[in-house]
């Protein structure tokens, strides 16, 4: 916990931590990406997602094909993503994913990346917060919670393990 002391700076409190748990690791299958083009504050691109699956110690299931990832690459080479999809557990649950972050690294490994080339994943920074929208029942704790994502770009495909924040 983050506390101010008497001159207005942040400390962190002693005694407190955030614990991560691991929820589950989404691999999720992208198409060719769409390039929109300069859109005067960044270059736009659209990514296909087509499909893909889910593991992990709570859940199981697929992603569903038809999301995308709304890419804005700034001037400063910094990619901003939100991507929207669907996932689906193995019992049948649909659960709408929002997933925003940021990935950036040197020119060399982003252009890696574009060309669709494997980069080691401690090569650059690709981090994500996601908000998950789902019925009551067994998974609804997925919207009372705070998540974290670490991603990994593969040449077709997106790796991302969340980590529910406690």
């Amino acid at each position: 916990m983050l506390c101010r002391d008497g001159e207005g700076q942040f400390h962190r409190k002693k005694g407190t931590t955030i614990r991560l748990e691991h929820i589950f690791t989404v691999y999720i299958e992208v198409g060719k990406p769409i390039e929109i083009g300069d859109v005067g504050y960044g270059h736009r691109r659209v990514i296909p997602i087509l499909g893909g699956s889910f593991e992990g110690p709570l859940m199981r299931g697929k992603v569903l094909p038809g999301g995308a990832d709304y890419q804005l690459i700034r001037r400063d080479g910094v990619a901003e993503l939100l991507a929207h999809y669907v996932i689906e557990t193995d019992d049948g649950v649909p659960i709408y994913v929002v997933n925003k972050g940021y990935r950036h690294g040197s020119k060399e490994i982003i252009d890696k990346i574009f060309r669709g080339e494997d980069v080691p994943r401690d090569s650059y920074y690709f981090k994500t917060t996601p908000i998950f929208e789902v019925k009551s029942g067994r998974y609804d704790f997925l919207n009372k919670m705070v998540f974290v994502g670490e991603g990994i770009r593969k040449p077709t495909e997106v790796e991302i393990t969340f980590y529910q924040a406690g």
